[in-house]
């Protein structure tokens, strides 16, 4: 795969496709935005699950037999959006993907404050968050749930996507198997068998879907889960002493043993013919501030315990240094969207000094889909547009509502999810 420039649009979920998991008008607008922002590469558009109890709403985008040709259509909207706003023939290096998932221990199928967690394994600290209790996971429902991987891979390939991303990040299914380090059976314990689902995957997707690219975006270090403290602040929800419920745990900010695991995973990948990654960290479900990093959280989040820049240093020096192991390597940055006006500065620096080949861009594209064009255009930013992490856009699907940029999106403000919005915000801080 060849992409023609450095951006790429990282996958964003809109809680907006119907109850069997078509997409609506809305994720429609949302794929034609990403089209029209002049990257390059558009990594997975938004997560699709592969089967229903796999959904992380219940306006999830589902890839099945019966919804595939939707999103074969869903791709059309986004590459014509692109030819009509670069020229014809710009979509001759325009790469775009399809991310599959299966949200695990944060599935929520038939209602938005509905959990139906399937989980990897016991969790000390996140099963208490579930009252009406988990289910784990056999090695059967695991060796099932492959071949859904692979059969939504197939479907994916016929739809017309270049590649697909098989999810491993943000505390979802994959990226719990990767931490499973005391699971018992063929799927927990060594790295070999946390990763089996990984690689018979990517072994099934080979022999089904051959010239089907596969890509995987993973949370390359992780920490203890957070919990909102004094004053509202975060706080870890416990010490990391002996704590093993972890992928690459960072401690007291020893990135490179943290991500020693990261690189046995990138040396498999290699092994299995997987050149793409896209880097991120954490999981918006138990320490958002490290995932995402902003200065006004989500209404029922905690206030952030660093400098959210912190964050955004952290995620930058984890891809690079995981660059540098791996020079052969294409992979792909999270966490620039909080940069703001200097976004397009640090970009270019981490590009031209190698410590990243792609930067990703998510809430950004939402407020100021046309940023890339802009910069490299050379034209002056739309500071009126650029994202300021007000986090509505994570606070309304918390609350069953469609993602969007409220705040500086006129179109989103205009509809009349805004004001129940601003009802359930300021309901939240009475």
């Amino acid at each position: 795969m060849r992409a023609g420039n450095r951006f790429c649009v990282l996958p964003m979920e809109g809680w907006d496709g119907t109850s069997d998991g078509r997409p609506t008008e809305l994720t429609r607008r949302r794929w034609r935005n990403f089209g029209r922002s002049g990257a390059k590469l558009v990594w997975g558009g938004e997560a699709a699950a592969v089967r229903h109890d796999g959904r992380a709403n219940p306006c999830q985008l589902v890839i099945g037999s019966s919804t595939w040709e939707s999103l074969a259509r869903l791709r059309d909207v986004l590459v014509t959006a692109h030819e009509e706003s670069f020229g014809t023939g710009a979509a001759n290096d325009l790469v775009v993907g399809l991310q599959l998932t299966h949200s695990g221990r944060y599935a929520r199928p038939n209602g938005w404050d509905r959990p139906e967690p399937q989980v990897a394994f016991a969790h000390p600290v996140l099963d208490r968050r579930f009252p009406g209790g988990v289910r784990v996971l056999t090695d059967e429902d695991l060796d099932r749930l492959a071949e859904d991987f692979v059969r939504a891979a197939v479907l994916a390939r016929r739809a017309g996507f270049q590649f697909v991303d098989v999810k491993h990040c943000h505390g979802y299914l994959g990226h719990e198997l990767l931490a499973a380090h005391e699971r018992p059976g063929r799927y927990g314990g060594p790295l070999e068998n946390r990763t089996r689902f990984l690689r018979t995957i990517a072994d099934g997707i080979r022999t089904e879907a051959p010239g089907l690219r596969i890509g995987v975006r993973f949370s390359a270090f992780d920490t203890v889960p957070f919990r909102k403290g004094e004053a509202g602040r975060g706080e870890p929800e416990r010490k990391d002493d002996g704590y093993t419920s972890a992928f690459g745990l960072l401690r007291d900010e020893r990135m490179d043993e943290a991500l020693g695991e990261s690189r046995a995973l990138l040396r498999l990948l290699h092994g299995l013919g997987v050149r793409w990654a896209c880097v991120s960290g954490g999981s918006p479900y138990y320490n958002p501030h490290v995932q995402r990093p902003a200065l006004f959280p989500p209404s029922d989040g905690y206030l952030p315990p660093e400098d959210p820049l912190a964050g955004v240093a952290r995620q930058i020096r984890a891809t690079a240094l995981l660059k540098a192991a791996f020079p052969d390597m294409v992979l792909v940055g999270s966490t620039y969207s909080y940069l703001q006006e200097w976004l397009p500065h640090v970009a270019q620096r981490v590009v031209r000094e190698g410590r990243a080949d792609f930067v990703g861009l998510g809430r950004m594209v939402l407020s100021y889909p046309e940023m890339p064009a802009d910069v490299l255009a050379g034209r002056p930013l739309a500071r009126r547009r650029l994202c300021r992490t007000f986090s509505d856009c994570t606070t309304a699907p918390r609350k069953g509502l469609p993602s969007g940029c409220y705040p500086l999106d006129p179109f989103y403000g205009a509809r009349p999810e805004a004001a129940r919005l601003k009802a359930i915000k300021e309901a939240l801080r009475a």
